[in-house]
């Protein structure tokens, strides 16, 4: 167990005139380098009292409320220890890190990965990371999947770290992604508007539902085409876990290799010659959902400028084009 070394503590008295609104957001707006996930963590550790009370996430101020705030401050646990994993760093200033992530790489430790993460990488590379989060993320905004590839913005102080994660919320930050993709879409571009929830026979996995879940948008753009398959890039309105997979799925049109969401089935082309051998060769070469986050964008924390990175290709996918594109 890990002592505290200190606390913060704040009081806040809800201003006359404030409208109804959850504590959650409330705090988020008042308090400096302040992320809703985690107030919304000091609220479940009733680390946050209003009139003397402990409240939910979903208590709504009032004017006049006296909000008490605790904040602890604690060490990062012994237990996550840096290695000195090579990183492809794109760019790294006083602020933040940009990382071009390899697939196969998780970003932070979790339950079957406690080494050889990210966060394991970066301990090594840098002293300066941020704790806005638990323990074991230090430094870590956002997140992509084990297998998907591109770039990870890693904030470098808990200021960063706050000011990045609202352009996150308010879904500001420039995402692109490019990805290989069973079949040609109906359109050369589209919007794909469907809302993304937990699967309920598998609850590893999401599916789209007309009723239910969280709203999720992307939208995609062909680049080229093959015969059984496309290069597409797609732009994140939103951020939802397997987001881009998940609508491409719904769509019949998977990502190519993903062994999650249908990509390692033949799903066009087995009219094709010799279709089964080719299908073969071509997941030797991509082992994984031939997805890579290529482009992301945001407001500088220091600056205020718009700041924009761009990344290659990984080598797998570059070989599966270069296959796709010799049939």
């Amino acid at each position: 167990m890990i002592n505290l070394i200190t606390e913060k503590k704040f009081s806040i008295e809800v201003p006359e005139g404030q409208k109804k609104e959850r504590i959650d957001v409330h705090l988020t707006h008042k308090l400096e380098n302040a992320t809703r996930n985690r107030i919304q963590k000091l609220i479940d550790a009733e680390l946050v009292i209003v009139n003397g009370k402990v409240v939910k996430q979903n208590y709504k101020v009032s004017p006049f409320d006296l909000i008490e705030i605790t904040i602890p401050i604690s060490p990062r646990p012994e237990n996550i220890e840096p290695e000195e994993i090579p990183l492809n760093i794109i760019y790294e200033d006083d602020f933040f890190i940009i990382v071009n992530k390899p697939p196969g790489m998780v970003a932070h430790p979790a339950y079957a990965n406690y080494t050889g993460t990210l966060v394991n990488a970066l301990l090594h590379h840098s002293s300066k990371l941020s704790n806005s989060n638990e323990m074991t993320r230090p430094g870590i905004v956002h997140r992509i999947d084990k297998e998907t590839s591109g770039l990870l913005v890693v904030a470098k102080d808990d200021a960063t770290h706050a000011f990045l994660a609202k352009q996150f919320a308010a879904h500001s930050i420039e995402r692109e992604y490019w990805a290989v993709i069973w079949g040609r879409m109906k359109s050369s571009s589209g919007e794909i508007n469907k809302n993304i929830v937990r699967s309920p026979s598998d609850r590893k996995k999401f599916t789209t539902s007309a009723s239910e879940g969280k709203t999720a948008i992307t939208f995609y753009e062909v680049i080229e085409e093959f015969d059984f398959a496309s290069l597409i890039k797609l732009r994140l309105k939103t951020g939802r876990t397997h987001q881009i997979r998940v609508h491409l799925s719904s769509l019949n049109h998977p990502i190519f290799g993903d062994p999650t969401y249908d990509g390692r089935s033949i799903i066009y082309g087995s009219s094709l010659p010799k279709m089964k051998n080719r299908f073969e060769n071509l997941m030797k070469i991509m082992p994984r959902q031939a997805l890579h986050a290529k482009t992301l964008g945001f407001i500088h924390p220091n600056t205020k400028e718009l700041v924009r990175y761009s990344s290659e290709l990984p080598e797998d996918i570059l070989l599966l084009l270069s296959e796709l594109r010799g049939f």
